[in-house]
């Protein structure tokens, strides 16, 4: 299954944030990932964003009162439609009384029946800044983490707590929604291209976009792992799912995962990494019409590197070659198994550097299989293959 969410039913909580405007968006990806949606708002919220809105994006009817259909129970009751209930956004006003067992809202009266249900519950905060920092907010949410709700860290802007990003809140809910293999694990990641200094301006890089290495790090965390991802943060972005060391060379990236795999369960070297280095020259190289040589070096192997620093650690590789010759593929995936003494590989074909789908061969001692889809549904396979190893 290459869906975050697939077969999963979310009850959306939406209090009365201005963050409620996006809640429109955050339907359609909950949705597009593979869940069910209904909407759940406070008086406060459709002030903010219609309940039509809300329909449209959900295709279900919206609870704006609990009535003699008792729709909290219908929703979030032990014998309730939804698997997970997502408060997105969460007020000051919403999560104390959620603390409270205040339930004078549809919002807050699911949210005491999905916690008495033992529904799993995800909030996602959002309120000016000075809100969130309150004892008593601090309080009200310490309380609640401690009956088991994951909370979804704000950005803190403009003295603003805004409410995390989509990718954050989807990957959280289906955490909380799904089955969790590799919870209390520490996997370390690496992701995208490296890139050497040729000079202060120019550098020497690759195609890898770094997609398919953060895709890993986000099936990871959704199936319970708590994960590092070493890769150039600069040039990919934000990720707002993992704990990011931001590197650029592969000497930096080798230096890097070492350290973080002192305390790791596994290792998962996505990342296509510089196979040879240069020495920098100081300032910039004079642009002109003469030729330049560059003496490349050979980097380290950063597999070799970890390998030789912790000898039991379970690692997984990634291969990539071109040609498309499965045959050809698969052998040399082999020769990696086997010299560094790797848990399994991931063999592709170099021409999916960069596109949204892929198509890979998990490669082991004695078998290697196919798959063919998104590169977070490959990510997924990774996971739940990963998941098996450290069993």
């Amino acid at each position: 299954m290459s869906d975050l969410l697939g077969d999963t039913n979310v009850a959306l909580g939406v209090s009365g944030s201005i963050a409620a405007v996006t809640v429109v968006e955050l339907a359609h990806e909950l949705r597009r990932h593979g869940a069910s949606v209904r909407g759940v708002l406070t008086d406060a919220a459709t002030g903010i964003v219609h309940p039509w809105a809300v329909e449209f994006a959900t295709e279900h009817d919206v609870v704006t009162e609990i009535t003699g259909r008792v729709e909290h129970v219908e929703l979030c009751g032990r014998d309730g439609w939804a698997d997970v209930l997502l408060l997105a956004p969460a007020t000051a006003n919403t999560v104390g009384k959620v603390a409270a067992a205040v339930d004078d809202t549809p919002v807050t009266t699911c949210a005491t029946t999905a916690l008495g249900a033992g529904v799993p519950v995800v909030c996602a905060p959002a309120m000016h800044e000075p809100m969130y920092d309150h004892p008593g907010v601090l309080d009200a949410i310490d309380r609640v983490e401690s009956w088991g709700v994951d909370f979804v860290d704000p950005r803190i802007e403009e003295g603003k707590a805004k409410i995390a990003a989509e990718a954050a809140i989807v990957t959280a809910t289906a955490r909380a929604a799904g089955d969790r293999p590799l919870a209390g694990r520490r996997v370390v990641v690496t992701a995208g291209a490296t890139s050497e200094a040729v000079d202060d301006v120019r550098v020497l890089t690759n195609r890898a976009s770094g997609r398919t290495g953060r895709a890993v790090a986000r099936a990871l965390v959704a199936r319970g792992a708590e994960v590092t991802l070493l890769h150039d943060a600069s040039a990919a972005g934000e990720v707002p799912y993992a704990d990011v060391v931001d590197v650029e060379s592969a000497a930096e990236m080798t230096a890097a995962a070492v350290d973080a795999c002192a305390d790791a369960d596994a290792l998962v070297s996505a990342a296509a990494i510089a196979d040879y280095t240069v020495e920098a020259a100081d300032g910039k190289i004079r642009s002109g019409a003469e030729s330049l040589t560059l003496e490349l070096s050979p980097t380290p192997k950063l597999l070799d590197t970890v390998r030789a620093e912790y000898p039991d650690l379970p690692l997984v590789g990634f291969k990539s070659e071109p040609g498309g010759d499965d045959d050809a593929l698969t052998e040399r995936a082999r020769e990696t198994l086997d010299r560094v003494d790797l848990a399994f590989v991931v063999a592709n074909d170099a021409a999916v550097m960069g596109a949204a789908d892929t198509r890979a061969l998990v490669v082991r001692r004695d078998k290697h299989e196919t798959y063919e889809g998104s590169k977070l549904g490959l990510g997924l396979r990774v996971a739940d293959e990963l998941a098996a190893e450290l069993e």
